[in-house]
């Protein structure tokens, strides 16, 4: 497999690019281009990319392309929808494309075609989804299911509580759905407060049925519901189902078997929203609009399959990432949706970015010689403009931005789309091109405030719009930045799906769990801090006094 480095000479000529724009900007390259806003704007599979306020030319563009080629882009597209190993740490293919593949395509693993079983399960789910929407599967005192409570981490958590966010307005309203991930025992009990255990269905998403936070979880909702129950254990399996592949522990629970839904070492947990991971989100829907989530999702994987690099949405959007992050030196981007039912979207795609491409070795186990992954932060508009576009618009540190809105509101009221629309488009415009002090002090400013007053501009953007916030539309932006990941990573030269990162911390809570809990002073070896901490905790859980009384 090809991979680049920056010594690597079209890389050079990539920097060379970059070194050079630093001496313009964004205003000057539109004023050189009255075409600039058509020529750097893509529209494809329901979206609309316009990211001409980018401080790039034709010429950094070509040289972003070739980088993509040399990097062998292409040929990794097509090895992960073959279905090779390219997570190659950890063996597996990658193919969260299969979950939303159309029944008759043949998409691999070791000789076997996968797509079969992801449509058998999705047909189950189905069944399930349609059977609690229409009130056929009742709980164990004969109740419809009011509430439906979705236990997980990490991907587990993030993919389905944010699609049920962004898609709320298109969710059945006479269910309540509440997400659960924290280990911290606030966060069930909060969940769970004003709820009906004989109405409330839980839904435990682990693969291995052993993840310390979600069976925590998992066993408390089963301790609530059986409190309610006089602690009849034969109704876990009216209000409990799994998501998992561990038959045995599934059925240790409690669960019947029959209501485990699974899915595959090939789906890396930031990318299972199409699998049964996102069965709260099918039932919050119902089966036809997750179906048409998963239409989004193909759409744009068939686009970046097979749109020219220059003209490939998803494409496009990593190498901006990469010239922004590694070469022009930006160490974090801001996702600023433009529309109320995204606002956990910019959380979910910190994981899908975060924990894909933070990464400070290569494939080859080398050190990366670049910087790597952006952090990825961001709220909704307009509300960041209260509390952190000052930062953005007259700190020190350039943070690249992308705004995403909706052509058509959802609810239409008044002129509020119009003022919503109007903000997000103001405030790309003024990121790209500020006001110079010139025009401040034309407008009549006293010299001292001038510098105050003051926007240098020259603030990169990209403008990504949907028709619509529906099923299809979020799908297919969740697959732009989901092979925009991909593409920084190829380009790179990382593994974009292992998550070695999160086990260490894991392993160490592991460790100082029992010591915590232990009835008699455990003997500590770890560090004079880490040590000292684990015994002012050990103080607190023993009685009275807290950090005052300590």
């Amino acid at each position: 497999m090809a991979m680049v480095n920056a010594r690597h000479p079209a890389w050079r000529a990539t920097a060379e690019q970059a070194a050079a724009l630093r001496a313009t900007t964004i205003a000057a390259l539109f004023a050189a281009d009255s075409s600039r806003a058509e020529r750097l704007s893509v529209s494809a599979a329901g979206l609309v990319f316009d990211y001409s306020k980018q401080l790039v030319t034709t010429a950094a563009l070509d040289r972003l392309a070739a980088l993509a080629e040399a990097a062998g882009l292409r040929g990794r597209i097509e090895a992960m929808f073959h279905g090779e190993r390219i997570n190659s740490t950890e063996n597996r293919p990658v193919l969260h494309v299969a979950l939303r593949a159309p029944a008759g395509e043949v998409i691999e693993v070791d000789g076997r075609n996968v797509v079969p079983e992801v449509h058998a399960v999705l047909g189950r789910m189905a069944a399930f989804a349609r059977d609690i929407r229409s009130g056929t599967w009742r709980g164990a005192t004969g109740k419809p299911i009011r509430a439906v409570v979705n236990i997980g981490i990490g991907g587990s958590d993030l993919g389905p509580a944010m699609a049920f966010e962004a898609l709320r307005f298109h969710a059945d309203r006479g269910i309540e759905f509440r997400f659960v991930s924290n280990v911290d025992g606030t966060d069930f009990a909060e969940a769970v407060l004003d709820l009906d255990p004989r109405e409330t269905l839980f839904i435990v998403s682990s693969k291995t049925f052993t993840t310390v936070e979600t069976m925590t979880n998992a066993r408390t909702a089963r301790d609530w519901i059986l409190a309610a129950m006089d602690g009849d254990t034969a109704a876990v399996a009216r209000h409990f189902v799994a998501v998992s592949t561990n038959a045995a522990e599934v059925a240790r629970f409690g669960i019947d078997t029959a209501a485990m839904f699974g899915f595959w070492d090939w789906v890396g947990g930031r990318y299972s929203l199409g699998s049964a991971i996102g069965l709260s989100t099918m039932i919050a829907l119902g089966p036809d609009a997750f179906q048409e989530l998963l239409g989004g999702f193909r759409a744009i994987d068939e686009h970046f399959r097979t749109a020219p690099l220059l003209e490939n949405i998803p494409a496009l959007h990593g190498l901006l990432t990469v010239f922004n992050t590694s070469l022009l030196g930006h160490s974090t981007t801001a996702v600023l949706p433009y529309d109320q039912y995204l606002k956990r979207f910019p959380a979910y795609l910190q994981q899908l970015t975060m924990e894909s491409n933070g990464k400070r070795v290569r494939l080859d186990g080398t050190p990366v010689d670049c910087p790597t992954g952006p952090v990825v932060w961001g709220e909704p508009g307009t509300n960041g403009q209260h509390s952190f576009y000052q930062l953005l618009h007259q700190g020190t540190v350039v943070v690249p931005c992308d705004f995403i809105g909706c052509l058509r509101p959802l609810n239409a009221l008044g002129n509020h789309h119009a003022i919503l629309m109007a903000n997000m488009i103001a405030q790309a415009e003024a990121l790209a091109f500020g006001k110079p002090a010139e025009a401040v002090a034309a407008e009549g400013v006293t010299a001292d405030l001038v510098p105050h007053r003051t926007f240098p501009g020259n603030r990169p953007s990209n403008t990504i719009l949907v028709d619509q916030l529906t099923p299809r539309a979020l799908g297919s932006l969740i697959a732009l930045y989901e092979h925009s990941v991909f593409t920084q990573g190829v380009v790179w030269g990382i593994n974009s799906f292992d998550p070695w990162g999160v086990e260490l911390g894991k392993v160490l809570a592991q460790r100082i769990v029992p010591e915590l809990e232990s009835a008699t002073e455990p003997n500590l070896a770890h560090d004079a801090s880490t040590n000292a901490l684990i015994r002012r905790v050990r103080a607190a859980r023993r009685g009275p006094g807290g950090i005052t009384g300590s």
